[in-house]
């Protein structure tokens, strides 16, 4: 046994026959203390007192490490069941002399020495710093004694003091599916023979579960980003650090951050046949394990649509306008990805432009004037391809200019009117007074001194002169009637009478 000097020795000590001669009756009484071969953990040891001769066993003591041990009845064997390491030492049975008062024979003294069947098992982890939701393998690693080497062990796995599994088997691992973050705790293993003779458990060991970090991969066909009406489009997830299975999902997030998960979409590849405008926007993949959801980076996609012909509407929906309106011009194309860059045109020149991410289209205001007037078109354009609208024909009138014409027509018909008037009242005013002209000297005052006839301010005998204005730029002729009124002369010199006058007017 360890410790012992050798193996010659601890067998002399086994089987040492410790004689004290006592005169019994005249003979000699000896007492032998036996044990057994060396002694291991979990093993039943019997040491047994014998004498030559019978001796009742309530005169037997034995002792241990020189003190006496209490027996639970008197017995010739001491027994240890279930040997430990607390059972080494030294061990010897005595009894009292029958013939001297006081006397004690002794045996000879066995030294037990109890023997690890194996040591305290140390408890592993494999990977020792495992990733949130990857597997773990834990060991519980112990050795059997060479000379016991046939004997069977089991193991028992816990963690925070609760028995993994189904219990207790003969595998030294256990192994974790997934091992997740709140699953950072503590953890310690059994190990004991079949019949829990012996058990031994390892220090507590805490396993620290790292978060996991998904690396995700993801391709696009075409891979380009800008993508046109009609293309396909193609994307595909891959993730690296995460333990499956694993499920997939698409979303899709627009332009005003709303996200919305694609149907039929629990695969690692999302395929839209022909895209369209309003399949533009930020899409990502979603991967779950059952326990962790981890999503990768968005990918944009921008679909491209060219602008359609656009079409050009006045805000007062005609197309004639006075000098001064104020005139505004509406272009919108009803399809078209943004942005749309609206221009207006007059006669080629342009008024200006306005950039628009909306569908609504543009406006551009202006002031009409009269050189104003002719084509006006608008462009639009999203970098595919401009497109003109149809040109819309805007008349614009003066009418300070056109005032004119009615007002010298008017004051024409009034002066004509007012001749002829003039002119009959005239005439009836003759032949009512006998037809003799108003210069008769029967007539005439008495007085030498000619005077001024009283016919001289007669509105008939003013002469009208037409004058006539053409407008190059119209083609109406205007009329303007002019008035002129003949310098007075004296009555001698004024022969004529208001009837000749007449007469006259009416011949010219």
């Amino acid at each position: 046994m360890p410790g012992s000097a050798s193996p010659c020795v601890a067998f002399t000590q086994l089987w040492l026959t410790l004689l004290v001669v006592t005169p019994v009756n005249g003979q000699h009484v000896s007492l032998v203390l036996r044990a057994p071969p060396p002694v291991f953990e979990g093993d039943s040891v019997v040491l047994r007192c014998d004498t030559k001769r019978s001796i009742a066993a309530e005169t037997l003591t034995f002792y241990k490490n020189n003190r006496a041990l209490e027996l639970p009845h008197p017995s010739s064997e001491l027994h240890i069941r279930h040997a430990n390491l607390k059972d080494n030492g030294q061990y010897k049975c005595s009894r009292k002399s029958t013939w001297a008062w006081g006397s004690v024979i002794s045996s000879n003294t066995v030294e037990v020495q109890v023997q690890e069947l194996f040591p305290h098992p140390v408890l592993m982890a494999r990977p020792s710093q495992p990733i949130d939701g990857s597997p773990v393998t834990l060991t519980c690693r112990t050795q059997l004694s060479a000379q016991r080497s046939d004997a069977q062990i089991q193991f028992c796995f816990f963690r925070n003091y609760q028995a993994l599994g189904s219990g207790c088997n003969s595998s030294s691992e256990f192994h974790i599916p997934a091992i997740w973050t709140e699953d950072s705790m503590w953890y310690r293993c059994k190990a004991e023979t079949k019949n829990s003779q012996v058990e031994k458990q390892s220090r507590a060991f805490k396993i620290p579960v790292q978060r996991a970090l998904a690396d995700f991969q993801t391709s696009i066909i075409p891979a380009s980003k800008l993508m046109f009406e009609g293309q396909l489009l193609l994307l595909n997830c891959s993730i690296k650090g995460v333990p499956g299975p694993l499920t997939f999902s698409w979303y899709k997030r627009d332009v005003l951050n709303k996200e919305t998960k694609i149907p039929k979409s629990s695969e690692a590849e999302f395929k839209i046949s022909k895209v369209n405008i309003s399949d533009a926007g930020e899409y990502y993949c979603e991967a779950n394990n059952s326990r962790r959801s981890f999503v990768s980076r968005a990918i944009p996609i921008t679909i491209k649509v060219p602008v359609s012909q656009p079409v050009l509407n006045l805000s007062t929906g005609k197309t004639q306008a006075l000098e001064g309106d104020l005139m505004t011009l509406h272009c919108q194309s009803q399809r078209g990805s943004p942005y749309i860059l609206y221009e207006f045109y007059y006669e080629n020149v342009s008024l200006g432009n306005s950039s628009t991410l909306s569908g609504e289209g543009a406006s551009f205001n202006f002031s009409m004037s009269t050189e104003r007037s002719g084509n006006y078109y608008c462009t639009a354009d999203n970098g595919l391809g401009a497109q003109r609208s149809e040109a819309i024909w805007i008349s614009v009138f003066d009418m300070t200019k056109n005032r004119t014409v009615p007002v010298a027509t008017g004051i024409t018909v009034g002066l004509l009117i007012m001749a002829v008037g003039v002119f009959l009242f005239y005439c009836w005013f003759s032949r009512k007074s006998g037809g003799k002209p108003t210069s008769d000297d029967s007539r005439s005052p008495s007085y030498s001194e000619p005077q001024e006839p009283t016919y001289y301010n007669v509105p008939a005998c003013i002469e009208l002169q037409p004058v006539y204005s053409n407008d190059p730029k119209e083609n109406v002729i205007y009329t303007e009637v002019r008035g002129t009124q003949p310098r007075r002369k004296h009555a001698v010199q004024e022969s004529e009478s208001p009837r000749s006058r007449c007469q006259m007017a009416e011949k010219n």
